[in-house]
């Protein structure tokens, strides 16, 4: 079994391990491999499976969710509509930003074992991209790819990815576009602790620092447990832990 990533890479501060898949996107070495059979297998079945965002490095994260807290960049209820979040107490706003957005340090997506895919052949000309729950809903038009891929995971043939966020568990909000590599995901979650992510935050550089970090710190076992931990059963046991 390779070694353990440290505190650098679960946290999205270390992109040395990564390798591109095409589009300007980039996974680990043993994801991007099991990406392009699953792809393959897509191809062969009709679909253009595609990576709309693969591994996310921490400063984007944290560009993102600075920009939320400050208000320079909207924040969603679940029906698509932007929330007031001068009008929200802090408790609300920060989880109003959960539901979407993670902290930086804890995205799966600094890890470069989870992806989110959409069918480049059934985007319409001109259409932007949006990963939205309309899109992949029942009559979506990323609806077919989905049903194949949930019918693969149901057979466990999905070269080990399978979905962290496919239900509603008041935590993330379902996420049918998102995929996970188990075989190390599963190992790489039971990992983050708050002390790796304390040593990230104080790894930022000046000027960088992170929006709401001290109410985040006040509650960061709960926050962890809801919007961080994801429920057991999302993937099937091959003792990957």
């Amino acid at each position: 079994m390779a070694a353990e990533p440290g505190v650098a890479q679960l946290t999205g501060l270390d992109e040395s391990h990564l390798v591109a898949v095409g589009d300007g996107q980039r996974l680990r070495e043993e994801v991007a491999a099991a990406f392009t059979a699953l792809r393959d297998d897509a191809r062969r079945a009709g679909f253009e499976l595609a990576i709309a965002s693969g591994f996310r490095s921490y400063h984007r994260q944290l560009a993102i969710w600075n920009a939320k807290a400050t208000g320079a960049r909207a924040v969603h209820d679940d029906a698509g509509r932007v929330l007031d979040l001068a009008r929200l107490t802090p408790t609300r706003r920060l989880h109003a930003m959960l539901r979407f957005s993670a902290i930086p340090g804890t995205s799966r997506h600094h890890w470069g074992t989870d992806l989110d895919v959409y069918d480049a052949a059934a985007l319409p000309t001109g259409y932007a991209l949006q990963l939205s729950p309309r899109e992949v809903a029942a009559g979506g038009m990323f609806d077919p790819l989905h049903r194949w891929l949930d019918q693969r995971m149901a057979a466990d043939r999905s070269h080990g990815f399978f979905r962290p966020y496919h239900r509603d568990c008041g935590g993330v909000a379902p996420e049918r576009w998102h995929l996970s590599y188990a075989p190390l995901a599963v190992r790489y979650a039971a990992l983050l602790d708050r002390a790796m992510l304390i040593r990230c935050w104080d790894c930022a550089p000046a000027g960088a620092s992170l929006q709401l970090r001290a109410q985040i710190e006040r509650e960061l076992a709960q926050l962890m447990e809801r919007y961080v931990a994801v429920p057991d059963g999302w993937c099937p046991s091959h003792g990957w832990a």
